[in-house]
């Protein structure tokens, strides 16, 4: 507490000393040393040099190894970046060929189904930072869809929406837990959020921050809490010929 009292007096007193020695501080505190190119450069160099060598060692002789031990199933080239991805629950998952998944993602399974619940990932898949992947039944993405950091596919909700069992921790009702389908070349950014019994068309891109409450049609833009279509997707960003 007296240091707490000490700072907030230097910092907004009138007295000319509390001034002199706060103005002091703040000169100590941005003090720095001096950094000649010739000689920081190179160490900079040198420091990304041992940092990527040794992300490189870890990711190729660890992390990976370990995650594909917990897989069904795994293609070629699979590429985790930021660690070891978290798995909960008796999850069952399958990897397709060329998927980038970040170490800071969460792939949980109900635990209280009667089949384990699958998670599928097609070819050519990016799953970004801090992504929750919440398996209630199955969850099915499709190739070459990308998925922004942040985001949430909820395939089932972890409680009970009845209070009385929800605080007796009582498991969420089958009823609440469903599929989610992404087809190919989705795009959800940012902070997407993807409720159970939804499916997102071939093509679609979702707006950053939307929760999906509903099943959105193929090749178009969608957004909002709750998401709707905003516009179809013209034929140059569908991809078609002209």
């Amino acid at each position: 507490m007296l240091i707490q009292r000490t700072r907030h007096w230097l910092k907004h007193s009138e007295n000319p000393f509390a001034r002199t020695i706060f103005s002091s501080l703040k000169k100590t505190i941005a003090l720095s040393l001096p950094a000649p190119k010739w000689l920081f450069s190179p160490l900079y160099a040198l420091n990304c040099l041992l940092k990527n060598t040794w992300h490189f060692a870890t990711r190729s002789l660890w992390w990976t190894p370990l995650f594909k031990g917990r897989l069904r199933h795994c293609g070629k080239e699979l590429y985790l970046y930021g660690g070891l991805p978290f798995v909960c629950g008796p999850l069952v998952i399958s990897i397709g060929n060329q998927c980038r998944l970040s170490g800071h993602t969460t792939f949980s399974g109900r635990t209280k189904s009667k089949t384990p619940p699958e998670l599928i990932l097609g070819n050519n898949i990016d799953i970004g930072w801090q992504t929750t992947i919440a398996v209630g039944t199955r969850v099915q993405i499709g190739d070459h869809v990308r998925i922004a950091g942040g985001a949430f596919l909820a395939g089932y909700p972890g409680h009970p929406i009845n209070p009385i069992r929800r605080a007796k921790g009582e498991p969420e009702l089958d009823k609440q837990c469903a599929d989610i389908i992404l087809e190919p070349h989705v795009w959800l950014a940012s902070r997407v959020t993807v409720l159970a019994g939804v499916t997102i068309g071939e093509g679609t891109v979702v707006a950053a921050g939307s929760v999906v409450t509903s099943s959105l049609p193929a090749f178009v833009i969608a957004g909002g809490i709750p998401a709707k279509v905003l516009r179809a997707l013209t034929k140059e960003e569908k991809g078609d010929e002209a």
